[in-house]
């Protein structure tokens, strides 16, 4: 793969392909105990589940990746969530905005401050520690298996069904960097990239892009770490966004990054939509009216 910014015409068709994973089956029906559950994987139930850390460590940094200064979104309306102040280790981190920089470069930086609110936070020895971003979303029964089996992997990759815009376009079932890691003080370290062969399937939701607002569309693509791709001032256009996205299309007009041409060849094109409603997260469906934008039909997003 080039280093450069390609165009959609210069991007790499071909690759080395990657190491392929161990796969691991996932079973599940909401009827079989936790127990059948274990042993169907291969595992022992445990006499207590392991605590689980994850969303409610939160690092925000006045700045993006590509060194935009933003307000503290969360600082300003932390009243909103006195809910989980009790259960919140809250951080914040001063942007570099060290101009000309590889935007991955800050993104490394702020990943890396993590370890230490981790550490505030009460993390123990042999604890589950998820790292995945905020779209990635690990299913509560996924997380229940780990956290009642013992003789889990110490690290596990969770296989992800992606989606883009919605959970109307389905895209693939390739994403793989979120994981669930047994904390180990002194040598777990946070993460986005590749650090075990395990990959358990079928273990939650990749919704990228998965936004309400056109504005919001406009902000990440000017401010996360792929920002080169925004090739033309065009594509920042509201009424081209909308477009794009009631067509499951790509919002910077590229090839797809695969590695063979049977993969390109298929996913040329925009992204079939699916009517299917059917195993999504269940908090969407108990508070469908609040999301009803992240459900099949309901494509137009607002302008504001």
């Amino acid at each position: 793969m080039t280093s450069s910014s390609p165009s959609s015409s210069q991007l790499p068709l071909v690759g080395a392909a990657p190491k392929p994973f161990n796969n691991i089956p996932h079973y599940y029906h909401e009827n079989a105990s936790m127990a059948e559950l274990c042993k169907l994987h291969g595992w022992r139930i445990r006499d207590s589940p392991r605590r689980v850390f994850d969303a409610f460590v939160l690092l925000e940094s006045n700045s993006t990746f590509t060194g935009i200064p933003k307000p503290l979104f969360f600082s300003e309306n932390k009243e909103a969530f006195s809910f989980v102040k009790p259960r919140l280790t809250y951080g914040t981190i001063a942007g570099r905005f060290v101009k000309g920089e590889n935007p991955f470069v800050e993104e490394s930086y702020q990943r890396v401050a993590l370890d230490q609110l981790l550490r505030h936070a009460g993390i123990s020895d042999g604890d589950l520690l998820i790292m995945s971003d905020v779209d990635e979303i690990p299913s509560g029964h996924t997380i229940n298996l780990l956290r009642w089996c013992d003789g889990t992997p110490e690290i596990l990759h969770l296989q992800l069904r992606n989606f883009l815009y919605s959970f109307e376009f389905f895209l693939d079932d390739k994403s793989w960097r979120a994981s669930v890691h047994k904390y180990r003080q002194g040598k777990t370290r946070y993460a986005h990239f590749r650090q075990t062969d395990d990959l358990l399937w079928d273990a939650g939701w990749h919704c990228s892009f998965c936004f309400r607002r056109i504005s919001e569309f406009i902000f990440k693509m000017k401010a996360y770490s792929h920002v080169d791709r925004v090739r033309f001032s065009y594509y920042l256009r509201p009424s081209r966004i909308q477009e794009v996205i009631c067509k499951g299309a790509d919002l910077f007009d590229m090839l797809p990054e695969e590695y063979t041409f049977k993969e390109i060849i298929g996913k040329l094109g925009p992204i079939p939509s699916s009517f299917s409603a059917v195993h999504l997260p269940a908090f969407l469906l108990q508070n469908a009216d609040k999301y009803r934008f992240l459900l099949p039909g309901n494509c137009q997003r607002e302008s504001g």
